[in-house]
């Protein structure tokens, strides 16, 4: 089977979509022939051209001949000869629009649905995403297969861990990760937040007297800030599925995250679960995951092993099968 795969996201992101592709990309081609395609992707235009030119003209002409196209965002063609396969990382844009940059919004409210809809299969990255599709979108089950991400190398509990009594946040800075209310649960508590991200969009810019910008760093040293943190805050307001959280637990850290939605999906029992609109339950649940380090550690562990690059590889074989049958 040959699979024509756009991989331009790779030159837009360091952050969740990224990791999926490099974890995901090495596994499948062990079992189909990958073409990866990539558009120009650097800037507003850059943008611009890809959703006005790349997605809806150029991909689908590069994509001919392939048993199968798939798109790892929900940008992507309209029309296209090839089977068309979508990953939905979340619906973050259509639950909180106010979150993200106008032409986000326009192009996602006009575009998204019609990409969705033409789609042969649906691939969400948990199940809170793919009843999101169902509710929000109305895209029917029985097109959607969930195949979640996981976590791998270097994110394990062995190695070199940072210095310092610290909370520890993780993610690109936009205002759905909730900054200002982790900064000052911790700050309640007197302690450091660390502030591992790239920079993003709403003028999120982490301001107190207890934060540290590490900005964006490599993946050896994240793993050792979360080997070193006290614990890993993410309460997120929303998301598809909140890799933090499992590259936490991974390394051992105890995590605060989220009450409902995808992050508890994730987490299972396995961190402490607060109210994100409410600072103080944050800090509580700060305090509680310090507190329980010991039994949080084993918990995430055991839980981070549940997830599985090479079973989401197979799901995602099996749906390209199934799309192109």
């Amino acid at each position: 089977m040959r699979v024509a795969f756009d991989v331009t996201p790779l030159a837009q992101t360091r952050a969740g979509t990224a990791r999926y592709l490099h974890a995901l990309l090495p596994r499948i081609e062990q079992e189909v022939t990958i073409d990866r395609l990539s558009g120009y992707a650097r800037g507003p235009l850059g943008t611009m051209w890809l959703d006005l030119a790349w997605y809806p003209h150029v991909l689908p002409r590069r994509a001919l001949g392939a048993d199968v196209l798939h798109c790892p965002t929900y940008r992507g063609p309209i029309h296209t000869k090839t089977p068309l396969v979508v990953t939905v990382h979340d619906v973050a844009v259509f639950r909180r629009p106010d979150a993200f940059p106008r032409w986000m919004r326009s192009y996602s409210r006009v575009v998204v649905p019609r990409v969705l809809r033409a789609a042969r299969r649906v691939l969400a990255v948990s199940e809170f995403t793919a009843s999101e599709l169902e509710s929000v979108l109305g895209i029917p089950r029985d097109k959607i297969a969930v195949t979640p991400n996981a976590v791998g190398s270097p994110f394990t509990p062995e190695g070199p861990r940072a210095d310092g009594d610290y909370v520890l946040a993780v993610g690109t800075l936009e205002p759905r990760k909730n900054l200002p209310r982790t900064i000052a649960a911790a700050a309640r508590l007197g302690l450091e937040v660390r502030v591992a991200g790239a920079g993003g969009w709403g003028a999120v810019d982490p301001q107190g007297a207890n934060v540290r910008l590490l900005g964006e760093v490599d993946d050896a040293e994240l793993a050792r800030q979360y080997r070193g943190a006290l614990c890993v805050a993410y309460p997120s307001l929303y998301e598809g599925f909140g890799i933090p959280v499992l590259e936490a637990m991974a390394c051992g850290a105890p995590v605060v995250t989220s009450a409902g939605g995808a992050t508890e999906e994730v987490a299972g029992a396995a961190a402490v679960l607060v109210d994100p609109l409410d600072t103080g339950a944050i800090a509580e649940g700060i305090e509680a995951a310090i507190g329980r380090r010991g039994e949080l550690r084993a918990l995430g562990l055991e839980r981070a092993r549940a997830y599985s690059w090479e079973e989401t590889a197979r799901r995602t074989v099996a749906a390209y099968r199934e799309a192109a049958a």
